[in-house]
């Protein structure tokens, strides 16, 4: 156990070698506004559209560049990802807590709201549904969108497709540490939200970081992709090895681990990783990802269960004879997928689940986007007569004893103004 933490140590830069890149283009977002997005804009992506904001004309177009299979597999996931996020409503819950003394607890939306949405070599539409469902379902009153621009300055008509099926039309031409920070200080032309959503590369993520510091909150740290596997040999392994390539193609800097109890399981995921990556068109990527990644093997499903825990997957995949155990003991992950003919791939576009997950071992304290993301818990209270009277004495105790006599006073005027209404009475 006292390599584990070198054996898990993931493929992501200091802070610090980031921080200073990101806190300057801030500053300068902060004072420059758009002048300052379009530099970054031209410097980062090499591209300066006319406009920023995506026009009615092509969003309108999108639905026609797009096949009738592709639009028919969105709204397939379309369909499950809202009927599950639908499915996390609670009814507000309401409690006396003494008799005179009510309280209960609402939920009400976060009216404004910033999607991220990665672009770069792979157009993540899907993540777009992950969004931009609960915040509809939500109820947010504005939501907007920021992804950056092909080299022609265009934006994947999957992506506007999805984006016009989810209700979105603010989308912006604008990606990585500018647009975080454009979302973070408001500008002419993007505004400014409460909250700011989705993944991205190391500097999305500390950008994202640094905007909790201007009073802007985030869903969660959430850096490049990663996947753990436990597959002891009831797995198939050639399953084994497409789940860990699926998200070694993700980037160069995502991580993919195997932990099994089986040496014969390491041999063939190795043997079928090779003839996998061959056929990939994107297997220069996934080579340098694999490169970050570990096979590990481990004397029982205890020790297994242990180093999980301890790495806290962003996805965490179990194949095993036992898999119950680790179902029901796994408590450090973001997703959990089981069984052999369960792929990760399934929750990043179409099972229902929200894919927008941890990374980087914060599946220890953070949960993975859901509904509740886009909402604030408000609780309510109403007190009686009767029921102060009940609790009365002891605020004012409590007020006391911690110094507080304006918080003792506010209750006993209350009191004795009771006490005098029932002498007159």
């Amino acid at each position: 156990m006292s390599k584990w933490s070198q054996i898990l140590q993931r493929p992501t830069q200091k802070l610090e070698a980031i921080e200073a890149t990101v806190s300057a283009i801030f500053s300068e977002i902060e004072s420059r506004g758009d002048v300052a997005v379009a530099k970054y804009t031209q410097l980062f992506d090499g591209v300066s559209p006319d406009t920023i904001l995506v026009s009615d004309d092509e969003l309108d177009n999108a639905s026609r560049q797009i096949s009738e299979d592709l639009k028919r597999a969105i709204k397939l996931a379309y369909d499950n990802i809202n009927r599950f996020h639908i499915a996390q409503k609670t009814a507000p819950v309401a409690v006396e807590t003494q008799p005179g003394v009510h309280c209960w607890q609402e939920k009400r939306p976060i009216e404004k709201v910033g999607l991220y949405i990665p672009g770069g070599s792979a157009p993540l539409f899907s993540t777009i549904l992950m969004l931009a469902i609960p915040a509809s379902i939500a109820g947010c009153s504005e939501i907007i969108l920021c992804t950056p621009p092909a080299k022609d300055g265009t934006i994947n008509p999957a992506m506007l497709y999805t984006a016009q099926l989810c209700g979105v039309r603010k989308i912006y031409k604008v990606g990585g540490i500018q647009a975080i920070g454009a979302m973070t200080f408001g500008t002419t032309e993007i505004p400014k939200v409460y909250k700011i959503f989705g993944p991205g590369n190391q500097y999305v993520t500390v950008a994202k970081q640094l905007a909790t510091k201007h009073g802007v909150a985030i869903d969660m740290p959430a850096g490049p992709s990663e996947l753990l596997v436990f597959a002891d040999e009831t797995a198939n392994p050639a399953f084994v090895a497409s789940d860990l390539l699926s998200q070694a193609e993700h980037g160069a800097d995502s991580q993919v681990i195997l932990v099994t109890t089986s040496r014969k399981t390491i041999d063939d995921v190795t043997a079928e990783i090779e003839i996998q990556l061959s056929e990939l068109p994107r297997e220069e990527i996934a080579r340098k990802a694999m490169a970050n990644s570990k096979l590990i093997f481990v004397s029982d499903n205890e020790t297994a269960l242990r180093l999980i825990n301890e790495y806290g997957p962003e996805h965490f995949i179990v194949v095993a004879k036992d898999e119950q155990y680790f179902v029901e003991n796994i408590l450090n992950a973001g997703s959990v997928f089981i069984g052999n003919y369960t792929p990760e791939s399934a929750g990043d576009y179409a099972s229902g689940t929200n894919h927008t997950l941890p990374t980087n071992g914060y599946a220890k304290q953070y949960s993975g986007v859901n509904l509740d993301s886009f909402n604030k818990s408000i609780t309510f209270q109403k007190i009686s007569a009767p029921g102060l009277e009940l609790i009365g004495g002891a605020v004012e105790q409590m007020a006391e004893a911690e110094g507080l006599q304006a918080h003792k006073n506010a209750v006993s005027i209350r009191l004795r103004q009771i006490s005098k209404a029932k002498k007159n009475q």
